[in-house]
């Protein structure tokens, strides 16, 4: 048996349709970090879901936190804004779950209703079920990634829908929240914000063939390079 952990904050606009494609998994935990809006409301109606509280202490040990209350070991980590097709659904349940195993998904992210399939969002694929007895996120504020060293990574075949940004305040807000928790305890040069910040756009536009898809490309990439430019301002002293 597998519990599904979900952090979410103010994640009103996408959590239900999350929920909905969670049907079949026997516990669902939403551990809510501060939310205003109607979050709550919308996981209290879904009988498969436990609503709990929990400070929000970095993205790793939030995620650790929700892992460490739930009623089985296997886990399956998934954020607000991604749902499940039906495809993986079934790939899901077909799993024969094996010891010192994680399992990786791949993500279509979308944004403005379009799958972005350059700037290296594709297939981004991500670890996400493991047994929490054997390992863990890593315990960082951002960017946080299940431990996977000594073990045998599978790939599922069939992807999530991820849908990061819904609008371009959206963007804003993730771009200072993302690049503020990044910054925690490093410093770096003055320098630095502007190089990095060209090397992310060149990489993600040019490298990873956002110029090929046109307008879309070219705003994640600009966000790519932002978020770079932004995370080494922060460190600057």
């Amino acid at each position: 048996m597998i519990s599904v952990t979900i952090l979410a904050k103010n994640s009103g606009r996408t959590l239900r349709q999350v929920l909905a494609s969670l049907s079949f998994f026997e516990e669902v935990i939403v551990a809510d970090t501060g939310s205003t809006d109607d979050t709550k409301e919308i996981a209290a109606s879904f009988p498969n879901v436990r609503l709990i509280d929990l400070a929000f202490t970095g993205f790793g040990p939030t995620h650790n936190a929700a892992s460490a209350l739930a009623k089985h070991d296997w886990v399956f980590s998934l954020d607000s804004d991604e749902v499940l097709p039906l495809a993986l659904q079934e790939e899901i349940l077909s799993l024969s779950l094996q010891p010192k195993t994680v399992y990786s998904v791949a993500r279509k992210n979308f944004y403005r209703d379009k799958w972005v399939w350059s700037c290296g969002w594709w297939p981004d694929r991500v670890v996400r079920i493991y047994n929490r007895k054997e390992t863990s996120f890593s315990n960082v504020p951002v960017h946080e990634a299940i431990i996977t060293t000594g073990f045998k990574v599978v790939s599922l075949q069939n992807p999530l829908h991820h849908t990061p940004f819904l609008s371009v305040s959206d963007f804003l807000q993730k771009l200072d929240r993302y690049t503020t928790l990044a910054a925690q305890g490093k410093t770096a040069s003055s320098s630095a914000p502007f190089f990095h910040g060209v090397a992310a756009f060149f990489k993600s536009y040019i490298i990873k063939r956002g110029v090929f898809q046109g307008s879309l490309g070219f705003e994640i990439s600009l966000y790519n390079a932002l978020s770079s430019y932004y995370k080494y301002l922060k460190r600057t002293k």
